[in-house]
């Protein structure tokens, strides 16, 4: 039961609206400086922009393009320091770019960056960039198209498989550090008060139970992290009970980037490749991922629902006709796409813009100069640097408290999951739950948890039958059902199957998963026939709205081609 009385009494230094991977951040770099920390997020934790990215921790090679060089090095500084204080998440990953006659891109352009993506990354600990002839190419990479090939260019980026966990692990650093975190919980209202036009209270409603309260924020810096919602968030602002929207100009202008998944087919490459489109010249990624292959981003100007974003079906043909244009044999269709998915970029609004062009450098947009001097926005910011922007914003946060600012803990504090390979931990475990748990499911764990796998394990120790598999071909355990509910903060079957979890994107969109999801959750969890029947069909609305594509949705005879997959 979460405490709303209790917060409303509490005074707190720094408040957070939006719990993506940079509000994660932000609160886990306050509370662990310090300050009084609530962090609110009206559904899951990294449910928006940081569930749908291409889940790369990655330097940004592109923006060497647009001369945003200090961009490129603090996205190169970071990827650095989260292969160090988050290795069970964060992996060294190499890149591919095959490079052919007539391209936007050439091969001396590419070379060119190369080197100075290396001259950035000088503190790197990952190899250097290395250029291939188009034989040594061929001879790598036999199966990509050939024609007009004249070499590729060799490089190291980082890949973040659980993108949506290093937000989850951020949170409860954050918890563990003495902030507030809630879920599920909504802003419906920023009250303003009449002569200083700062923040006086910010009302909220709890969306799983409709409960509502109040927390005081007279002495409080707010702080809007809410993504593609700035906009919306500032649009809350009231005073004498009447809408006063904080600022009259538009702050996001965010772009639309889907992906689809796919099962390795013929001609799939065994690393990771970076191509450029034919259809536009923009680049793009095929990118091996648990298993299946991640195909991605497209990058569209958006004005729709923020709630609901799909890959639509152009999209995704798109996506398709390029990967069999660089890949021949692949020969991918519709009924290859295994899951699909889409979010907006929070990106600062800039009119008529290329998308393409727009910056992915952030801005802490101080509401000051809009006459509410304790709110600040956060317009940008990319999965890479969100530790980056948490240090800023604490800076800040600190400054305009009138207090010192204290040393900055996450450059080198490692994130709770945080652990070395140890054979001996892993062997040791697999000795103590044989019988009981896979050895191929205990190393998942250890893939997934790192240094917290032994816990989900423990929860076997009361109960044997968590040490079951979810479904029969893949890893995952009923235990991780249990821990996400209870030491998680996971409130519905789509935190787990979505975020705590890959079931949505690896078992059939989830659904395989679902009858043994609701079982043990009914029989650890307390959910009754009426709460698993409601979560079932509040999933199933989910994935329809934002992950089946539209194609499955159409009628086909007598039936939805949808029933297929449920």
């Amino acid at each position: 039961m979460r405490d709303f009385s209790t917060i409303q009494k509490t005074t707190y230094d720094l408040i957070i609206i939006g719990g993506g991977i940079n509000g994660a951040g932000i609160a886990r770099d306050g509370a662990l400086r310090g300050l009084k920390t609530l962090l609110i997020e009206k559904d899951d934790f990294a449910s928006g922009t940081t569930s749908w990215s291409t889940r790369l921790i990655h330097g940004g090679l592109r923006y060497l393009e647009y001369l945003e060089f200090h961009l490129v090095r603090e996205s190169l500084h970071e990827r650095e320091v989260l292969l160090r204080t988050a290795p069970h998440l964060v992996q060294p990953l190499q890149m591919t770019i095959p490079l052919y006659k007539g391209a936007a891109r050439g091969y001396w352009l590419i070379q060119a960056g190369m080197l100075l993506y290396d001259i950035l990354s000088f503190d790197k600990t990952v190899p250097s960039h290395r250029m291939l002839s188009a034989s040594k190419f061929k001879n790598l990479f036999r199966t990509v198209r050939s024609p007009d090939l004249v070499g590729a260019a060799q490089y190291y980026d980082g890949q973040v498989e659980y993108a949506e966990r290093l937000c989850l692990e951020n949170v409860l650093d954050a918890q563990a550090a003495g902030a507030t975190v809630l879920n599920y919980t909504a802003v419906t209202t920023l009250e303003r008060d009449t002569n200083t036009g700062k923040i006086q209270a910010i009302a909220c409603r709890d969306q799983l139970t409709g409960e509502t309260f109040t927390v005081q924020t007279q002495t409080s810096i707010v702080v809007n992290t809410s993504g593609p919602w700035v906009d919306e968030v500032c649009r809350l602002g009231q005073e004498n009970n009447q809408p006063k929207p904080v600022g009259q100009t538009p702050k996001m202008g965010g772009t639309k980037g889907s992906h689809i998944v796919v099962d390795p087919f013929p001609g799939a490459p065994q690393a990771a490749l970076y191509v450029e489109a034919a259809s536009d010249n923009r680049p793009y990624f095929i990118i091996p991922w648990l298993g299946k292959y991640l195909i991605g981003t497209t990058d569209l100007k958006y004005s729709g629902s923020l709630d609901h974003v799909k890959a639509n079906n152009d999209e995704i043909d798109y996506l398709l006709a390029e990967t069999n244009r660089i890949l021949p044999t692949a020969q991918l269709t519709r009924a290859d796409v295994k899951f699909t998915y889409s979010g907006v970029r929070p990106l600062p609004y800039v009119g008529d813009k290329n998308p393409g062009s727009i910056t992915r450098s952030h801005i802490l947009f101080d509401h000051t100069r809009e006459g509410v001097s304790n709110l600040i926005s956060l317009i940008g910011g990319k999965l890479t640097t969100y530790r980056q922007v948490g240090e800023e914003m604490v800076d800040l946060v600190h400054r305009k408290l009138n207090r010192p600012v204290p040393p900055c803990p996450t450059r080198k504090k490692l994130l709770p999951g945080a652990i070395a390979a140890d054979d001996q931990v892993i062997e040791k475990m697999i000795h103590r739950y044989s019988g009981t748990v896979e050895r191929a499911s205990i190393q998942h764990l250890f893939r997934i948890y790192g240094a917290k796998a032994p816990a989900v394990l423990a929860l076997v120790d009361d109960a044997s039958d968590l040490g079951d598999r979810l479904v029969p071909y893949l890893p995952d355990i009923k235990a991780q059902a249990v821990y996400a509910v209870r030491f998680e903060l996971a409130q519905t079957l789509k935190d787990i199957c979505r975020r705590r979890t890959t079931l949505s994107m690896l078992a059939n969109y989830g659904y395989d998963a679902l009858p043994a999801l609701v079982d043990t959750l009914q029989t650890h969890c307390g959910w009754d026939e009426t709460e698993g029947d409601r979560q079932v069909a509040a999933y199933k609305t989910f994935i329809e709205q934002n992950c089946l594509p539209d194609y499955c949705l159409e009628p086909k005879g007598d039936r939805q081609q949808a029933e297929v997959y449920s």
